[in-house]
């Protein structure tokens, strides 16, 4: 049996409601499903092992903070078995939508299972520990198999990581969702390119971005304000084009370990108003991820029930 000793620790699980109330249909955008290892075991060969943090947890957690629905992201720590998630999309379909790794080997049948069982994108990392980047070639054969099914590219970048992945988006025709607001060096004066070269992204027709991860580029812990401000600061630039995410379970998190309650009320800084956070939380996921639009409430929904 490999070795199931965490090598990252597992997140604060005491939650306590937020301060601020959530609109109905709410989504967290970016969220991860380890385990139970004993039932979906971890990955031979992967980068890391966490604590088992199930489906039950994440369930507990998002009915804490006022959560309806969210995008699993297929963790690294589970590699190309995609079992833990589909389980989830499988038992609640309306709920979940889910974002894929794939293999070198991968092919038009496997991510025809996928999208007929919910996922809706594949993510690729420009972060070293991680392992290597995709090539030219690799992240256009995934276009190729990904386009048929209208799914996005999930793009992963750490340090200058997103300068790199500028020269590569010209030539990629589909949906690009940035991960974690680019996790560069903050204060934004050290990365001044890496800023602009986002800003200048979400200027495109189709390029989003989450607006996670404030915890991780933060320099001013455990307030966050530096990177809620960055958050904020991507949010007046493209409110179209920004959706949230708690990041739960915070894999690979050493030193500082967020409240997930602080995190959620930080949505408050960066979209102050209820038409913000309707536009942030429920009608921007809803497009970004393909979600059924009555699985939510919408703003649209909500103005033709006033007239």
């Amino acid at each position: 049996m490999h070795d199931l000793t965490p090598t990252t620790p597992g997140p604060h699980r005491d939650f306590a409601a937020p301060d601020i109330d959530l609109p109905a249909g709410a989504c967290d955008s970016h969220v991860h499903i380890f385990g139970p290892h004993r039932q979906f075991p971890y990955a031979a060969g992967r980068p890391f092992t966490p604590e088992d943090a199930p489906l039950e947890l994440l369930q507990d957690m998002h009915d804490t903070m006022g959560f309806a629905r969210a995008v699993l992201v297929q963790t690294a720590a589970h590699g190309q078995d995609h079992a833990a998630v589909l389980d989830a999309l499988t038992r609640y379909p309306d709920r979940y939508r889910g974002v894929a790794l794939l293999g070198d080997d991968a092919d038009a049948r496997q991510v025809e299972t996928l999208d007929a069982a919910g996922f809706c994108g594949v993510r690729v990392h420009f972060a070293p520990h991680l392992g290597a980047p995709p090539s030219p070639d690799a992240l256009a054969r995934l276009c190729d198999l990904i386009s048929p099914h209208g799914w996005h590219l999930e793009v992963h970048t750490m340090g200058s990581g997103i300068l790199d992945f500028a020269d590569y988006y010209p030539e990629l025709p589909l949906r690009i969702v940035l991960d974690h607001m680019g996790r560069f060096p903050m204060p934004v004066d050290r990365s001044p390119a890496e800023h602009r070269t986002i800003l200048d992204l979400l200027n495109e027709d189709d390029v989003w971005i989450k607006l996670s991860g404030a915890d991780r580029v933060s320099e001013e812990l455990p307030s966050m304000s530096d990177g809620l401000a960055l958050a904020r600061s991507f949010f007046e630039h493209r409110p179209d084009r920004c959706v949230w995410g708690s990041d739960f379970p915070h894999p690979n998190t050493h030193g500082f370990m967020p409240v997930d309650s602080d995190l959620v009320n930080g949505i408050a800084i960066i979209a102050p108003t209820e038409l913000e956070r309707q536009l942030l939380l429920v009608d921007n996921p809803t497009t970004c991820f393909n979600f059924r639009v009555d699985s939510a409430t919408t703003s649209t929904d909500q103005n033709s029930r006033r007239n």
